[in-house]
């Protein structure tokens, strides 16, 4: 049987009220259901183990920078499964940490969690903590089996200076989620440097969002990458992951869901109108599609749901905390379930930009096919970049993955690679968000 830690400590929280109660009842169906492995730290330790500000407090507070440092310290000197690695640093002189835990060959499949991008989006920050102490701590056999073939990478503040200040974006106002194509900011090229080195097969986004009610207003809202350049079977593992996987494990632990930017009728449930989630390459959602990674996007409820909610803040914290633990119990069903599978959509989508076939099309979304104007229906041979232009750009081209050769005093950009739907999207004038103007060349 699974044992669910968080339960334990839930069960001490004086202010517990039957909802809440339910949902942690909940998880352990799910769990056992689903054969959550990541809620499986044994029950006779996890009194011992580590805990988070957030845990500690009962949901009073977030856990603090320096609290989470010293949390990751813990759990990294408690389990011979992880090592924590600096990638980079803020604006502010605040560390970007990455949680390595699991396998650690190259066969191995690579699941990355990205983790409050929106500094004013703490909850899914909270659940990548606790998901990193169960995993590294857990030692049933259904985690020791996912973690012998997986591993999972954890960046659980990716916007440490937005976190401090609670803002949405960071120390510059940027939102980091809208930098995936120009990495302008220390957190988008520590995200880039990620993908580029540790290949993910799996990108899942955590964030929060304020509801409409009665037209949007899920307890968690999923969505995968739209953009038109995401490989079919890389697109349809990310629905596979939240239609059969993450929505699931929601439902079975008492919270709805639907698709991120879709208002829905509330009495028959038919979309309306869409107000957010298109294909637009900068978002990571749907840079991870064109990078070859089956991403997803999951957003908590931020609103107080009850009287009890709104009475005491920490209920709601909790709930929203809650609700994205539920989700990640999914996501490890998936990737365990199916380790053979997604990395078989990912490696093949990789080795097709070598072929050199096929549009690239610079705008439109999977639900809004591009127009014609927006596709390269026979996309040139590669791009030539001056000089200038190669000083201004060499760096991100090569955190992007985009392999160039020298050209004279410039460079040149084959589109035979695996990133060959990636490179017109920041090479040419025609793209929503390129970063120069490169030379077309057709002489293939």
């Amino acid at each position: 049987m699974l044992v669910i830690p968080r339960l334990a400590r839930a069960l001490r929280h004086r202010s517990l009220d039957r909802r809440v109660l339910r949902r942690h009842v909940g998880v352990i169906v799910a769990a056992a259901a689903l054969a959550v492995p990541f809620a499986t730290v044994p029950a006779e330790a996890s009194h011992l183990a580590p805990r988070t500000g957030f845990e500690i407090s009962g949901g009073e507070r977030w856990t603090g920078q320096a609290e989470e440092q010293s949390f990751l310290a813990e759990v990294d000197r408690a389990s011979g499964r992880t090592f924590v690695e600096r990638i980079g640093t803020t604006k502010e002189g605040r560390p970007l940490r990455l949680v390595h835990i699991g396998a650690r060959t190259p066969a191995a499949g690579t699941v990355l969690l990205i983790c409050s991008q929106h500094g004013d989006e703490p909850a899914g920050r909270e659940a990548c903590l606790s998901a990193v102490r169960d995993l590294a701590l857990a030692e049933d056999r259904a985690t020791r089996a996912l973690l012998s073939r997986t591993r999972v990478l954890v960046l659980p503040t990716a916007n440490p200076d937005g976190r401090a200040a609670d803002t949405r974006g960071n120390s510059d106002g940027v939102d980091i989620n809208r930098d995936h194509i120009a990495l302008r900011t220390a957190e988008g090229r520590a995200v880039a440097r990620v993908v580029r080195n540790q290949q993910p097969d799996v990108i899942y986004d955590l964030h929060e969002y304020g509801a409409t009610p009665p037209y949007y207003d899920k307890d968690l809202f999923v969505l995968w990458p739209r953009n038109p350049n995401t490989a079919r079977g890389v697109h349809d593992a990310a629905r596979s992951l939240a239609d059969r996987y993450v929505r699931p494990a929601a439902a079975a632990s008492g919270y709805s869901s639907g698709l991120y930017g879709i208002w829905t009728d509330p009495v028959t449930g038919d979309p309306i109108k869409q107000t957010a989630g298109d294909g637009q390459e900068r978002i990571l959602r749907n840079t991870a599609g064109i990078k070859h990674a089956v991403g997803l996007l999951i957003e908590s409820r931020t609103d107080a749901l009850t009287e009890a909610e709104r009475s005491d803040p920490a209920l709601n914290k909790r709930r929203r905390v809650e609700s994205q633990q539920a989700a990640l119990g999914g996501l490890f069903s998936f990737a365990g379930e199916r380790h053979g599978r997604i990395t078989a959509v990912t490696t093949a989508a990789r080795l097709a930009g070598l072929a050199d076939r096929g549009p690239v099309f610079l705008g439109g979304a999977d639900n809004d096919p591009p127009e014609p104007g927006e596709t390269l229906q026979d996309p040139p041979c590669g791009y030539r970049l001056d000089a200038a232009q190669y000083a201004d750009v060499g760096d991100e081209l090569a955190l992007h993955g985009v392999a160039s050769r020298r050209d004279g005093d410039g460079a040149y950009v084959s589109l035979r690679q695996p990133a060959r739907k990636l490179i017109p999207l920041l090479l040419d004038e025609r793209a929503a968000y390129h970063l120069v103007k490169g030379q077309v060349d057709t002489a293939c």
